[in-house]
């Protein structure tokens, strides 16, 4: 039977011309990196969930058994939290075929990317090391290292309990002296109701939730939810006695089921990542948009600001064109994420560009950016002709910037065409730079799907990778070599465990 491991095996694939394995390798290399930044295992609007999860998983092991250092090092990159928890854990599983070296570089970067993810994920992480029986004594290292680290362990005790208890079991971490990391929390974690009164206020909280209603809003509000019900607790009451403990996603959430009359509860927009702020204003009905138009818009550029930093207004004329076709819609799991990806990065382009160079156009031929949906066709062709047309002064654009997912169909093919003609005939000294950002991964091709071959493609999550994707860009249109591509990735790495170096 060929499973993954095996095919992996077999080395990378077989090129009919001599003398180029390391152009096939930075070719492997990059599309593992667009996987890893857009591919979660969930459906997408073109494949189901376990088309996704089999072709991830052939690609993670394709890479780990071929360029074990590079598999590592895409820790460093801009890559999904999915993704970044698959790798530590095949890291681990597989520490005997690393080297020490490998394995001491492989702690640094595995350190430094636990500490970036969600603790609901490294917990979850934890539990299936547990039951992939993965105890290693770099693992159990690791995992102390983490929950030491952490900053109230007594949160965490109550809040992710049983990840928490998963991970103190498998690392046989002592809980009953004081001057162990879990001398209280070990007494809630394994002999609960043993204690009359806890010295951590939450613990405490949470013991006298089971019978003290004015317990409830003491704890975490994914906890104190389950307690409100348990108390039968009016919902609106409820909401108002917990929103001081709320964190700002919780506050967004549950903000129309907070809202008095005409007040709109105090939610700060602007402090909100570009990428989710753009998911929440796509959540929001036309009526409401058209509302609070100055409100929203605002909110938007000013993340859009925060996100372009240094690079903001260094990008001179920026012409993009923006996919807000029908399949822009996503899935049930990633509901209009390729449409608040196109949105996110419409602001943030407007920012990096030079005052009054930007020029963004829809291919639904949408006007305004606020009222976009999933709607219609694509007709990518169409608009990359539009974006091409010189702008202002009759000056071409210094950069083309595309947010799709690649299903040109109004004509198939078209932009294609478009793109290598003018590559090829009208722009061969590549006088404005082009680049293709993908936010769905293609689970048939092991990629985002392509556009053009004389167009750089990059795999795309959060619109404020963009300026980063844009450098890796380069390598997957040729213009930098394979030695070029794995300095970067020592560079990357070097940043990224705190160890020098620039990217």
């Amino acid at each position: 039977m060929n499973t993954p491991e095996a095919v992996a095996a077999a080395g990378p694939l077989a090129h009919p011309v001599a003398g180029v394995p390391d152009l096939v390798a930075a070719e492997d290399v990059l599309l593992f990196v667009n996987a890893a930044i857009t591919a979660t295992g969930q459906r997408e609007f073109r494949s189901d969930a376990d088309a996704q999860r089999l072709s991830l998983d052939f690609l993670h092991t394709y890479v780990r058994v071929n360029y074990r250092r590079v598999y590592a090092a895409s820790l460093a990159l801009d890559i999904n939290h999915h993704n970044a928890a698959l790798i530590v854990r095949a890291l681990l599983e597989t520490a005997g075929e690393a080297s020490d070296e490998e394995r001491r570089t492989e702690g640094r970067l595995i350190a430094a990317r636990l500490a970036l993810l969600p603790p609901p994920r490294v917990y979850r992480l934890f539990g299936e090391l547990r039951r992939a029986k993965v105890n290693n004594r770099r693992t159990r290292a690791i995992m102390r290292d983490w929950l030491a680290a952490r900053p109230d362990l007594g949160h965490d005790a109550v809040k992710y309990r049983a990840g928490l208890k998963t991970a103190a079991r498998h690392i046989h971490l002592r809980c009953r002296q004081e001057a162990e990391p879990l001398p209280e929390t070990g007494e809630f974690l394994f002999r609960p109701g043993r204690s009359r009164r806890y010295e951590h206020r939450l613990l405490d909280a949470w013991r006298r939730a089971h019978y003290e209603q004015g317990a409830v809003t003491e704890l975490p509000f994914s906890v104190a939810e389950g307690f409100a019900a348990k108390h039968g607790m009016k919902r609106e009451v409820f909401l108002k006695r917990a929103a001081p403990r709320m964190t700002r996603l919780e506050r967004l959430r549950t903000q129309e089921q907070r809202v008095v009359g005409d007040r709109r509860p105090d939610v700060d927009l602007t402090a909100m990542p570009l990428t989710r702020l753009a998911s929440y204003v796509l959540s929001l009905g036309f009526t409401q948009r058209a509302e609070r138009r100055a409100e929203l818009t605002g909110a938007l550029r000013a993340a859009a600001r925060r996100a372009a930093g240094a690079h903001a207004g260094s990008w001179g004329r920026v012409h993009a064109v923006l996919d807000d076709s029908f399949s822009s819609s996503g899935s049930g799991q990633k509901r209009r994420r390729p449409l608040a990806v196109a949105l996110a990065c419409h602001h943030l382009l407007e920012a990096l560009a030079a005052p009054g160079a930007y020029r963004g156009l829809w291919t639904s031929g949408a006007g305004d950016a606020l009222l976009v949906r999933p709607w219609g066709p694509t007709p990518l062709g169409t608009r990359i002709l539009d974006a091409l047309e010189p702008g202002p002064g009759g000056a071409a654009p210094d950069r083309l910037v595309i947010v799709s997912d690649g299903w040109d169909n109004a004509p198939a093919g078209l932009a294609g065409e478009v793109l290598r003609v003018w590559r090829q005939r009208l722009d061969p000294g590549r006088r404005t730079a082009a680049v293709h950002v993908n936010p769905v991964y293609d689970a048939d091709g092991f990629d985002v799907r392509r556009l053009a071959a004389g167009v750089a493609t990059a795999g795309i999550r959060d619109a404020e990778d963009l300026p980063a994707l844009v450098e890796i860009a380069r390598f997957a249109e040729g213009r930098a070599g394979p030695e070029e591509l794995y300095a970067y990735l020592d560079r990357r790495v070097a940043r990224f465990t705190g160890e020098g170096g620039t990217a």
